[in-house]
């Protein structure tokens, strides 16, 4: 059975605590894998906002990205209207903010301008 993790703003929660780990969002980066045929020369742009953890998570999507073949492009903190715009902007396929925008601290998330196969990633 298929799990769903996105809200109708992404996935939260608190980091270290399912689902905001690293290996979540590995599995995040893989799931968005092409499927035969699909989306040949896929590129992501991933932001963050300024938490610690961001770096963490930048660096396992990024890997989940890449063994799914997919470009992706680092951009540091921006807002997430920034990504949103650049992803029209650059024309890549989709555009993902790490970011628990109000939550506390602890907290972070990931949320995406564009479908992700969120529930092929299974904890």
């Amino acid at each position: 059975m298929k799990r769903k993790y996105f809200g109708t703003d992404g996935v939260r929660g608190r980091v270290g605590q399912a689902p905001m780990t690293p290996e979540f969002a590995l599995k995040l980066g893989w799931g968005r894998r092409p499927r035969a045929g699909q989306d040949p020369g896929a590129r992501v742009l991933v932001g963050k906002d300024t938490r610690r953890s961001g770096y963490m998570f930048e660096s396992a999507l990024e890997a989940g990205f890449a063994a799914a073949g997919i470009e992706t492009y680092l951009t540091g903190p921006l807002p997430t209207p920034a990504i949103a715009y650049l992803t029209r902007a650059l024309g890549v396929q989709a555009g993902v903010v790490i970011s628990a925008s109000h939550n506390p601290h602890f907290d972070n998330g990931v949320k995406s301008s564009r479908p992700m196969a969120a529930s092929s990633a299974t904890t």
